[in-house]
Formats: structure tokens, C-alpha cells, sequence
């Protein structure tokens, strides 16, 4: 009779286990809702299942942050984000979501920074409408731990890493094409540089096109204020997606010198034999009335000056 009870026990005891197990938030299963927290340790992100609430993508992003501030409910996961920390804004740009937090957000250690802005960024994502995510601290964009402005980040800034670090560094040496003095020849520049290994170098090759040159004698090509959506590799052809602000040029260079810094910079350092550049996902588009970016367009360096031309 002993026996009969003692077992009974252990199989109760077994079974709530069970339920508790397979009631986890962390047991994501396709098709549920989630966001993104951190494990107990802190060293990678864990799914938590998580249905979203609000009229509005705004009044989303606003409800997935504040989720990811609450107390963890179980010992499977910690939240993401510190209370301390506070959005201050939160607004739509077209498909840009943008998200600033107070000074307290400078505080957060830098490997936890990581994670913390990898939970965030890859939680608001899976937001319809959302295609790319800009964080700012007191207004002042966020940059990373060298003082670069970080900028607008996609799916393709982090790779999903349940359990361990997100990323480590590597480097580099880019080349790069901007103008002329004059804006009608394209210029080589050698860059160094140091990334993370989750950044796609086609990425990191548009980002420092847009950023500009660092030495004399060559000039930059792409209006500042263009927002950068994606950019991926596909059968050898780069897509890079930008916002209608790439159409508007405000450098006095020819429209053939702005396109083909973009084609051959990309094609030189990444294995694209192409390049498609569209505006807002639409390849329709026509840069400064003049050439048709219907097209995937090819590299030429008939553009790029000789020494006598500079």
C-alpha cells in the first residue's frame, strides 16, 4: 500500500513538472507570438512567448518594451531591458521605427549593451510595417563603443544566438569609391576598418559610402540624410533598399558618380557581380532623372579617374 501511494506521489510530482515545463514561456512553438529576452546568465537572447498589444505600431513597440522591462515570471529568462531605463520617444519614419531612451541607457555594460539592443531591435522587427529600427540616447543617435554612430539596424545586424555571445571582431581593409574634386570621376580610398562579425560587409560597405571619405582628395557621394533599410546578397546580386532621400542629391557631383561608387564599391569587396539599388522595396525608381535603376547594374570603372584625370 506503501508502495502504491509512494509511486503515485512521484508520478503526480513527475506530471506537474511536465505541465510546468511544456507552460514555460520560453517554449515557443511556430506560429506564436514572442519577443526577445535575455538568459539568466546574460550571455544570449531567449524567445518569450508574447501576444502584443495596441492600435497602433507605435502603441506596439511601446507595449513590447515595456514587457521587456517587467520581472521575469520564471527562472528561464531575465528581462532585457533595465527599469531604470525609460523611452522617451517612440514614432514611425515611413518603415523606420525610432526609439529614444534616457541617459541611464549608457550605463548598461557593453557586452550586455549588445544583447540588450539585439533583443530590442530583432523584437520590434517582427512588427508589421517595421523594416528597420534607430535607437538615440537624449536625442543623440546611439554609437557603439568606438564612438561610430551605430544608425539604422535590421535583421541582418544580428545573428539569432540563443545561449551564448552575440558576436566578436574582425578586420579589414575596404575599397572604396567617392568623387572628385571636380564630381566627375570616382576616386579609390583604401579603408581600415574593425567590425563585428554580425554585420554583413555589404552592409559595412554602404554604411561607410554613406559616412563619407577620411582623407584628401576624395569627396563624398550620397546625401547624408538617406536612410539605409536593407542590404542583402542574393544569387550574386546585392539588393541594397534605401528611403526616398537617395533620389535627392545634395553634392555637386554627376548622377553617374553617385550610383557607381554604390556598384563598384560592392562589387569590388563582396562576391555580387550586381547591384539593384530600390527605394522604399520599389525598383522603379529613376536617381536624378536620369538613370534607370529598374535594373540590377553591372561594375564600371571606366568612371573611376587615373591619376593624370584626378
Amino acid at each position: 500500500m506503501k508502495r502504491k501511494k509512494k509511486k503515485a506521489l512521484i508520478l503526480s510530482v513527475f506530471m506537474i513538472l511536465l505541465l510546468a515545463a511544456c507552460s514555460s514561456r520560453t517554449n515557443v512553438r511556430d506560429g506564436d507570438d514572442y519577443i526577445y529576452c535575455l538568459n539568466p546568465d546574460k550571455t544570449g537572447l531567449v524567445k518569450v512567448s508574447y501576444e502584443v498589444q495596441g492600435e497602433d505600431v507605435v502603441e506596439e513597440a511601446k507595449d513590447i518594451l515595456r514587457e521587456m522591462q517587467k520581472p521575469a515570471d520564471e527562472t528561464r529568462y531575465t528581462p532585457a531591458i533595465s527599469k531604470k531605463i525609460k523611452v522617451q520617444d517612440c514614432k514611425l519614419r515611413g518603415s523606420i521605427l525610432d526609439v529614444d531612451f534616457n541617459s541611464e541607457y549608457r550605463s548598461v555594460k557593453p557586452l550586455e549593451e549588445k544583447l540588450m539592443r539585439a533583443a530590442i531591435v530583432q523584437s520590434l522587427l517582427r512588427l508589421d510595417g517595421v523594416n528597420a529600427v534607430s535607437l538615440s540616447v537624449d536625442g543623440e543617435p546611439l554609437k557603439n563603443a568606438d564612438g561610430a554612430v551605430i544608425g539604422l539596424m535590421n535583421e541582418d545586424d544580428f545573428v539569432e544566438n540563443t545561449g551564448s555571445s552575440l558576436s566578436s571582431y574582425q578586420s579589414g581593409t575596404l575599397t572604396l569609391y567617392f568623387a572628385n574634386k571636380k564630381g566627375d570621376k570616382l576616386v579609390e580610398q583604401k579603408m581600415d576598418v574593425r567590425y563585428s562579425s554580425n554585420v554583413p560587409k555589404e552592409k559595412l560597405i554602404v554604411e561607410k559610402l554613406m559616412q563619407g571619405p577620411t582623407g584628401n582628395g576624395a569627396y563624398p557621394t550620397i546625401n547624408p540624410d538617406t536612410n539605409l533599410l536593407s542590404v542583402t546578397i542574393k544569387d550574386h546580386v546585392c539588393y541594397v533598399n534605401f528611403d526616398s532621400t537617395f533620389l535627392t542629391s545634395v553634392y555637386d557631383v554627376l548622377p553617374e558618380i553617385t550610383i557607381y561608387s554604390l556598384v563598384d564599391s560592392i562589387i569590388a569587396g563582396t562576391e555580387a557581380t550586381q547591384v539593384q539599388i530600390t527605394i522604399n522595396g520599389e525598383t522603379k525608381a529613376v536617381y536624378m532623372e536620369k538613370i534607370d535603376l529598374s535594373q540590377p547594374l553591372e561594375k564600371d570603372m571606366d568612371w573611376v579617374a587615373v591619376n593624370d584625370d584626378e
